[in-house]
């Protein structure tokens, strides 16, 4: 199943797309505050659940977050990325058995 992005989504998907192939050695420094808006965290749960997704480092599988309330969890993870702090964050460097 394939899931086309929201407007706004493939725009800045476009956009940065453009950016990379027209700039090779480009970096892109300044992407976190994309990270944590609400339409590109949507997009990617939606996305997730449709390749049914294993639950993350913190257990949560998505019956447990649509128990919560999804769009609560959605903001809430919103808020946490934007101030960087909460429970979602976890190291980069993660040890597979």
């Amino acid at each position: 199943m394939s899931l086309l992005p929201p407007f706004k989504v493939e725009k800045l998907q476009t956009a940065l797309h453009t950016k990379a192939k027209s700039s090779p050695d480009y970096r892109f420094y300044a992407l976190y505050d994309k990270i944590y808006r609400r339409d590109i965290l949507g997009f990617a749960y939606e996305r997730c659940r449709a390749n049914r997704g294993a639950p993350g480092v913190d257990g949560q599988s998505f019956d447990d977050i649509e128990k919560y309330g999804a769009a609560r969890w959605l903001d809430e993870l919103a808020e946490e990325l934007r101030t960087e702090t909460g429970t979602h964050l976890v190291s980069s460097h993660v040890q597979l058995c």
